[in-house]
């Protein structure tokens, strides 16, 4: 293990040597290092601006030229903050910009969100966020070294509330691969494509704190720094956060930090051995390197190191367990919750069963209460046509017998005239040939009439009971029926021609006929409403109740009749100034200028010339 040791540290010396040379050709490094945490339009993040602080102060121990810490920037200033650091990398070797907050993948495009975004809708993205492309121009200028390292991969809580102008417009969960097109050129994500970053639970998230780990240790590969960031993260957050570097850089090694030079000769330190082996260990970071070390330095200043390096692994070791631990707590309780919700889920769709099969079984009886209406209304139907058909038959019978009885009698009368004179003979005819308009000695009048008004009742021109009496009402339902049959039947008597004429119409002939104050509704007589102050008139519409005036009476009237033929009865007095002339139709008045009155016969004439 000794040896081993010593051929790693003999390796990593020629390499540290050879990369400070390389390194003294940096002139100069400059770094942007942005934190967004106090988001105006959703919730807050709790670690961005923290991680801020901690990559900023990693920057500055690692020698940087300019840092340039920038936190909770809106719009206007981040635009300002990267037109100034691109500035600043037209003159440098080296150029860094670290951005932690929240970030959103629109179309394939990567875009960073400042503070006082709102993304209402996916076309404010363009106008309220940044370009990734607007980020890596920013550094373009940088000779040899541009990265860009994006821990802002977070949940996005604006692609949950914002409205879609295009359905098919696609936005990722985290954010989109990229390929710099420009050499030298790295990014870094937090998670690779397409998945999120955590914030931790401490006070930094666990890619910051892997990063201000591993990116400073002196004269370590990029590349195999992001590596070991890789690892770190995947361990802390139980593979669960993967971070993923895109684009590529030359053969050579290229350290954030260049290597400490490895001053040889006789007057070295005596302890130099121990402190290589103590770097190699640091940079090798794990339980066995430092067990090595341990093995072979069992006493002094770098093996105290060496045993706080050992607790400190034991100690993130016992932090990770205890972040497992947590985690899988955590995916109990969700698990937990998820069969809850499945119970209760379960129980909602076994009552919603339930209650779908009561509205089944209960619409059934519905059905069948509905069918047994049906069957009975169609048994009605049935028994209700076959009463009418017995009723037409029982009516065809009578009038039959009826026409029978006529005949026979027409014929016993005509038979019993037969010895009679010719001119008897021919009346018994003509009376023969009428006697059927008659009514038959077998139905009185009185029956004779309430056939006749129950016949008036069925088409409708009738509106009272048939009871015989031939009354006014009756009459004027055959009146009716003249009027609206086109008959001319005499009303003043019930005869079988007037039955035989209703007979021979097969529904309703008059309009519906309604007493004093009501209307015909369809089939109904309905009361005639009136509004206060209103009344029925005698045509059944609604008038104004007017305020009685003074009636001149039946006296006063005749009064007025004999004053008239007095003064009608007096003879004319010749013509002259202020004569008065009376006449039934205008009154008395003074005669008129220019006119005179003449007498004809016993009444006075008015004469104008």
């Amino acid at each position: 293990m000794r040896f081993r040791l010593f051929g790693l540290l003999i390796v990593a010396s020629c390499l540290a040597t050879w990369l400070g040379t390389g390194s003294a050709l940096a002139e100069k490094r400059v770094a942007l290092v942005i934190g967004n945490s106090a988001y105006k339009n959703v919730g807050r993040l709790a670690n961005p601006a923290n991680d801020a602080a901690l990559v900023g102060g990693m920057f500055r121990k690692a020698g940087f030229d300019a840092v340039d810490v920038k936190l909770d920037l809106n719009v206007v200033d981040m635009r300002k903050a990267l037109r100034e650091f691109g500035s600043k990398a037209r003159d440098a070797d080296v150029a860094v910009i670290y951005y932690a907050g929240h970030g959103i993948e629109l179309d394939g495009t990567n875009y960073l969100i400042p503070t006082d975004a709102a993304l209402e809708t996916d076309t404010d993205v363009l106008d309220e966020a940044f370009p990734l492309d607007r980020v890596l121009f920013a550094i373009e200028p940088a000779k040899q070294l541009r990265l860009v390292i994006l821990d802002a991969c977070r949940d996005n809580p604006f692609a949950k509330t914002m409205k879609r102008t295009v359905a098919s417009r696609a936005i990722g969960r985290g954010l989109a691969k990229v390929e710099p097109s420009s050499p030298n050129t790295m990014i870094a994500f937090a998670a690779k494509a397409g998945s999120t970053a955590s914030d931790g639970d401490a006070r930094n998230s666990p890619f910051a704190t892997a990063l201000v780990e591993r990116l400073p240790m002196p004269g370590l590969d990029l590349r195999k720094a992001f590596g070991f960031v890789r690892d770190d993260v995947l361990k802390n957050t139980g593979y669960k956060q993967e971070p993923y570097v895109y684009g590529s850089l030359g053969g050579d090694d290229v350290p954030l930090v260049a290597a400490k030079p490895v001053v040889a000769g006789p007057q070295a330190n005596p302890d130099s051995e121990i402190r290589r082996d103590y770097e190699l260990a640091l940079q090798l970071g794990t339980r066995d390197g430092w067990a090595a070390f341990l093995d072979r330095f069992p006493s002094g200043f770098y093996t105290n190191l060496a045993k706080g390096q050992l607790n400190k692994i034991a100690a993130e070791e016992t932090r990770a367990a205890a972040v497992e631990k947590a985690r899988q707590a955590e995916d109990e309780k969700t698990r937990l919750a998820i069969d809850r919700a499945k119970k209760t889920e379960q129980e909602k769709a076994a009552a919603a069963a339930k209650a779908a099969e009561d509205a089944r079984i209960a619409a059934e009886k519905i059905k069948q209460v509905e069918e047994a209406k049906a069957a009975a209304a169609e048994q009605r139907r049935k028994e209700a046509e076959a009463a009418a058909a017995k009723a037409v038959a029982d009516k065809q019978a009578a009038e039959k017998a009826l026409a029978d009885k006529l005949a026979n009698d027409t014929k016993q009368v005509a038979e019993q005239r037969t010895t009679e004179k010719s001119q008897v003979a021919d009346t018994a005819q003509k009376v023969a040939a009428v006697a059927p308009t008659a009514s038959p000695p077998s139905l009185s009048p009185q029956e004779t009439a309430k056939l006749v008004q129950s016949e008036l009742r069925r088409v409708g021109c009738l509106a009272t009971s048939a009871d015989g009496d031939w009354n006014a009402s009756s009459q004027r339902s055959l009146t009716l029926f003249n009027k609206y049959a086109g008959t001319k039947l005499d009303a003043k008597q019930a005869s079988f021609d007037a039955l035989d004429a209703i007979k021979a119409r097969p529904g309703r002939v008059c309009p519906l006929v309604c007493d004093h104050g009501f209307r015909a509704d369809g089939d109904a007589c309905a009361k005639i409403a009136c509004r206060a102050g209103y009344r029925v008139n005698d045509d059944n519409e609604c008038e104004k109740v007017q305020e009685k005036k003074p009636v001149a009476t039946r006296e006063d009237a005749k009064k007025r009749d004999t004053e008239r033929k007095q003064v009608e009865s007096k003879p004319a007095k010749p013509q002259a100034s202020g004569q008065i002339f009376c006449a039934a139709t205008v009154g008395c008045r003074p005669v008129r200028p220019g006119c005179r009155l003449e007498q004809k016969g016993s009444s006075n004439v008015e004469v104008c010339n």
